[in-house]
């Protein structure tokens, strides 16, 4: 069992950065991959990035590339996503996830956290 918690959104303007952290809880964290998504109102959860439980091996969206990074701490239990060059676009819940099969597709993921707010106002 993983229990998931983010932190780290907020209010940014066109161009700013935020960093979001997910800490997890339970001892086999380092078993899972990693994943961010996001929902913004009216459209569906979309897959953001990726990274496998070495960390050697991350996966972006299209529309993030090059201006999001994500990484691990497997010591720490917690997993980032580093955000610069926002757009309002990005505007959305952020979900961090865990899955042992964890891919780019939410359904394979088997654990969640509760999500946190990101805006990026123009």
């Amino acid at each position: 069992q993983v229990q998931l918690v983010e932190s780290g959104g907020g209010l940014v303007q066109v161009g700013g950065s935020l960093r979001l952290s997910c800490a997890a809880s339970g001892r086999t964290f380092s078993r899972y991959a990693m994943g961010w998504f996001r929902q913004a109102p009216g459209k569906e959860r979309e897959f953001v990035a990726r990274i496998n439980w070495t960390g050697g091996n991350t996966n972006y969206a299209n529309s993030v590339k090059g201006r999001f990074t994500i990484s691990r701490d497997n010591a720490k239990k917690t997993v980032y996503l580093q955000m610069n060059s926002l757009k309002p676009e990005d505007t959305a819940v952020y979900y961090c996830a865990a899955g042992q099969g964890g891919t780019t597709t939410w359904g394979s993921y088997d654990f969640w956290g509760q999500g946190t707010q990101v805006t990026v106002s123009s």
